[in-house]
């Protein structure tokens, strides 16, 4: 009996010295700031295309200026919406804005949240003309909704992290209105891959027979120079809601 009750208090000790162990380490790791790189992502090429403090390195399409309406705050990129445009798509003194450099062959990380019933997007492979009003003419859209909310979402292929009009995002693992959702963007030639939350989504070949066969059935079929080009901008959609961004990271593949 002896014998039993010491082997418990052994046992009992070591659970109890192993669980201080972890509480401990688990306190020493220091939660990383927003906005900011690892010195494992500087050693990998990683790259912040949002200081957490101004919008520097971005401006509207076509412009060489940003909407006053693009705000930052506590580390946050957001389109404030108090100065919607009658017509509601737009926001006076938004729009839409890209980066100023030009990029292809890279993964991109961002994370962000959306109003509720709200409508953005995150643009990719940009190309600028005085002739053509909106970015998303050229580039694909990676789809930000309320999927639960706005009318958009009653189409598979317009919800969350969907690449707009075309391809359906599976699974959907959009977080509830609130919460911050995380974004990775994959272009490597014609192949482009969205990832939400820590799932595969989406991935198409550009140009290919299957691409080449939903494009006359989406609403890019008149827009002749949509998904052409491989190195473009990549932009943050005003659609007249509001739209938070932050943590936007990217290194060249």
């Amino acid at each position: 009996m002896l014998n039993r009750f010491l082997f418990l208090c052994v046992i009992l000790a070591a659970f109890a010295v192993g669980t201080a162990f972890v509480l401990k380490n688990e306190k020493a790791t220091p939660e990383v700031a927003s906005n900011t790189l690892t010195a494992a992502e500087k050693a990998a090429g990683w790259m912040l295309l949002f200081d957490g403090k101004t919008t520097k390195g971005w401006r509207n399409y076509n412009k060489q200026t940003i909407g006053e309406r693009w705000k930052v705050a506590d580390g946050v990129l957001y389109l404030d919406v108090s100065n919607k445009n009658a017509d509601g798509f737009q926001v006076g003194g938004g729009g839409d804005i890209i980066t100023e450099a030009e990029y292809e062959n890279y993964e991109m990380r961002i994370e962000w949240k959306i109003a509720k019933c709200g409508n953005s997007g995150i643009i990719y492979h940009i190309h600028e003309d005085a002739s053509i009003r909106y970015p998303w003419q050229t580039g694909p859209e990676l789809q930000l909704i309320d999927n639960d909310c706005h009318p958009d979402a009653k189409f598979e292929n317009r919800r969350a992290c969907s690449l707009y009009d075309m391809y359906v995002a599976t699974p959907q693992t959009a977080k509830p209105i609130g919460e911050w959702n995380k974004v990775r963007l994959v272009c490597k030639g014609d192949l482009v891959e969205h990832w939400l939350n820590g799932k595969k989504v989406v991935s198409a070949t550009m140009g290919s027979a299957e691409w080449n066969a939903l494009l006359p059935k989406s609403k890019w079929k008149d827009h002749p120079k949509f998904g052409t080009f491989r190195k473009g901008h990549i932009g943050l959609q005003d659609h007249g809601d509001g739209i938070s961004f932050r943590n936007i990271k990217l290194r060249k593949l």
